[in-house]
């Protein structure tokens, strides 16, 4: 039988979100900012409650930001809807969770190898779920090398799976469009579907 968050206590869930590492403050960007990594592909979203996860943010995540502006890489690579995705009236409840001054912060979000769909999705829906001017801080970056141009490479450690499909991209007659913050020209690549294992194999680039 199938698993989902009911089934699993709200500690527990909070657990397996610390042990996963979905979310990690790490380096800072080239503002000197802090940089908080959300990798999308680990978030194990039939697991875990909106509830979970808002008090795991708010007890692990949100102090160590500090009261100074912070920026997000949000890693989409490898990401599957059935999976890794809450669902629209998830996703609003956390960010309506997330308290006003922390939003306020908020200064910029770098989204990593953006599918398709993913970007047509946020097209759509993106002003609708992400009030208070989010949506206009969201930046698209189609491969690694145009993030170094934005977040100290130094000091950010991303899965292998990452660096993997990033190669791929290297061999694809596709034009990269670098960074852009809301029409971008999107090259979508189905995802890769990786072994749960592979996704802990870190390196970091000094």
């Amino acid at each position: 039988m199938a698993m989902n968050s009911s089934m699993v206590s709200q500690p527990e869930q909070e657990q397996l979100i610390e042990k996963l590492g979905i979310f990690k403050i790490q380096g800072r960007d080239k503002r000197g900012r802090k940089v908080l990594q959300i990798i999308g592909k680990l978030f194990p979203a039939k697991l875990v409650s909106v509830e979970a996860l808002s008090k795991y943010l708010e007890k692990k995540i949100f102090p160590g930001l500090g009261e100074r502006p912070f920026s997000v890489v949000y890693v989409h690579t490898a990401v599957q809807r059935s999976e890794n995705f809450p669902g629209i009236s998830a996703l609003r409840s956390i960010f309506e969770s997330i308290p006003i001054d922390v939003k306020d912060r908020l200064e910029a979000v770098y989204f990593l190898h953006p599918g398709l769909q993913s970007w047509l999705f946020l097209a759509a829906f993106g002003r609708l779920l992400f009030s208070g001017g989010l949506y206009s801080k969201l930046k698209y970056v189609s491969r690694l090398e145009f993030l170094w141009d934005h977040v100290r490479r130094s000091e950010m450690e991303m899965p292998e799976f990452v660096y993997d499909h990033d190669d791929e991209l290297e061999y694809r007659p596709v034009t990269d469009y670098g960074l852009e913050s809301d029409h971008p020209r999107v090259y979508y690549s189905p995802a890769v579907d990786y072994s749960p294992l592979s996704v802990y194999s870190m390196r970091c680039i000094a």
